[in-house]
């Protein structure tokens, strides 16, 4: 049996402001992912979680779900979906029955007695049981199980156990968990908002499958075993995630009962690249300028300069006469330079208005002082070095002060 497994869509995601929606992203990978799936004819499409990327889905997100799901019911492929954490298993599920006539099979929110959608497949080897689980919380598998959970780890051990498993034929799970190796976290994409941590589920919870489709971490790689698998997010939701190899759906071939499972990457490029470039200002800005490569959104971090507007416009205009977009800009330097002014040797050779001057810059991403601004820590400095010789001024030379940090 052939099946893609995809997971974390996040339809509606916003980058930086950006609207994945509005600029194109997603509806071009939803409709490469179509073509993909007319060339290559799976048995069954896996969706594991995180279809949306809020509860509450916005119309344009709702419009581009219904597109991919319309494309693999016109193709005629079978597709079985869960809720992640960011989903609405109430919205998700809304006449699943109904769909499932159709051959889209979504799994309903947990509830008593805890029984999770099953449905069987076959091929020429037989019956494939597929069993969709959807995001577990310890309190709500408890609700449905009648019982309380201490952790992840024991609702998800809990529910399984509570299901009618014949290990004995091929059984595939989806699942959406932070699932681990002996506490181990693996690689993680910089847009997932769970802390690293929270909601381990060790992946021995899924002996016994002879697949499991994970969602949930926006990286792509096995667990513990190469059965069990996250996909990762189709795109790069987060300018850390360009460090990991390319993204795409994992084409899972399952044998027969005891054969190895094998699997393969399908890239599918997006529209907008994400790309990430650090150094100082005049190397960037000459490399940038010789470079081919069009409609990108890119992450810029100098090494040498604060921001500055100027700055800024200055590489804006860069990128946009490539059709690319500056998504951010940033500067190390500030921090390296925050560093120095706090040892000791730079208190002892700069004055105090010099060294609150050079925290407003660090604490305004790189903008100097105004003169009036300048001119009122001037007179903070003189106010402490006067505390520090126990003298307090009276009024007439606060004024003089003051009139003196104005000039």
């Amino acid at each position: 049996m052939k099946m893609i497994h995809l997971s974390d869509l996040h339809l509606g995601k916003s980058l930086h402001g950006i609207s994945l929606l509005d600029s194109g992203d997603q509806p071009h990978w939803v409709e490469a992912f179509l073509k993909l799936c007319g060339s290559r004819r799976p048995d069954a499409v896996l969706i594991a979680g995180d279809i949306y990327d809020r509860a509450a889905p916005g119309g344009g997100a709702v419009e581009l779900l219904s597109r991919l799901l319309t494309g693999l019911r016109e193709l005629e492929i079978p597709v079985l979906l869960i809720p992640g954490n960011h989903d609405s298993p109430q919205r998700l599920s809304f006449v699943s029955g109904l769909l499932s006539r159709q051959g889209l099979h979504i799994a309903p929110p947990l509830k008593a007695p805890g029984t999770l959608r099953r449905v069987t497949l076959e091929d020429e080897y037989g019956p494939v049981d597929f069993w969709l689980m959807p995001y577990v919380f310890p309190a709500l598998a408890g609700e449905a199980l009648g019982r309380e959970f201490r952790d992840y780890d024991a609702a998800v051990r809990g529910l399984l156990a509570a299901q009618e498993i014949d290990f004995s034929r091929r059984n595939v799970l989806l699942a959406h968990q932070n699932v681990t190796v002996g506490g181990r976290e693996g690689e993680r994409g910089g847009s997932e908002s769970m802390v690293g941590g929270v909601g381990q589920v060790d992946c021995s919870a899924f002996d016994g499958f002879d697949y499991v489709a994970l969602g949930h971490i926006h990286a792509g790689y096995a667990v513990g075993r190469p059965e069990l698998r996250y996909a990762g997010s189709p795109l790069c939701y987060h300018f850390n995630e360009t460090r990991q190899a390319a993204k795409g759906p994992l084409l899972v071939e399952l044998g027969p009962k005891g054969a190895a499972v094998l699997t393969e990457l399908l890239p599918i490029p997006p529209l907008h690249p994400l790309r990430a470039v650090e150094g100082d200002y005049e190397s960037l800005r000459a490399a940038e300028a010789e470079r081919t490569e069009r409609q990108e959104f890119v992450s810029v971090t100098l090494t040498d300069r604060r921001v500055t507007p100027e700055l800024t416009e200055a590489l804006r205009r860069l990128y946009d006469l490539k059709g690319s977009l500056l998504m951010e800009l940033r500067s190390t330097w500030q921090e390296s330079d925050a560093r120095g002014d706090l040892n000791a040797a730079a208190l002892r050779e700069q004055g105090l208005a010099e060294l609150f001057a050079g925290f407003y810059a660090r604490r305004s991403g790189g903008t100097e002082p105004e003169p009036e601004e300048l001119a009122l820590l001037r007179t903070a400095a003189a106010l402490a070095e006067r505390a520090d010789t126990g003298a307090e001024p009276e009024a007439e030379q606060m004024d003089a002060l003051i009139k003196e940090a104005l000039k």
